[in-house]
């Protein structure tokens, strides 16, 4: 369960590090995303959706380690394929980040990560 520091932590911010494993070198690769909690869940949408490298990590070994004003979390990711599950994370990010600002720099919308925080 993800602490209540880092609980508090994803709420005053609105970018987070994750860290992921390389599927071929096996060293830890961490990079700022955009992300949206709603309840016990935080999404990711990756940049080039599928074709995004940290996403294919994820394909690899979905553990994944988030860090947001020196406080982590670590979980396992469940990749979300479903047209509509997908569409639900975009919408969420466009209404929190902009339509316009996820539109240009976001560009393929055909998948999205989930991490649970329990």
């Amino acid at each position: 369960m993800a602490s209540s520091n880092f609980q508090t932590a994803l709420q005053t911010t609105n970018e987070i590090n994750i860290t992921v494993t390389g599927r071929k070198s096996g060293r830890s690769i961490s990079l700022p995303v955009w992300f949206e909690v709603e309840g016990e869940k935080l999404y990711l949408l990756p940049a080039k959706g599928s074709a995004s490298e940290w996403y294919k990590n994820l394909h690899k070994l979905p553990v994944i380690q988030l860090a947001a004003r020196g406080e982590t979390f670590t979980s396992n990711a469940s990749l979300l394929t479903e047209e509509t599950q997908v569409g639900r994370v975009i919408e969420k990010f466009r209404a929190r980040y902009g339509a316009g600002q996820v539109n240009s720099l976001y560009s393929n919308f055909d998948v999205a990560v989930e991490v649970l925080l329990v």
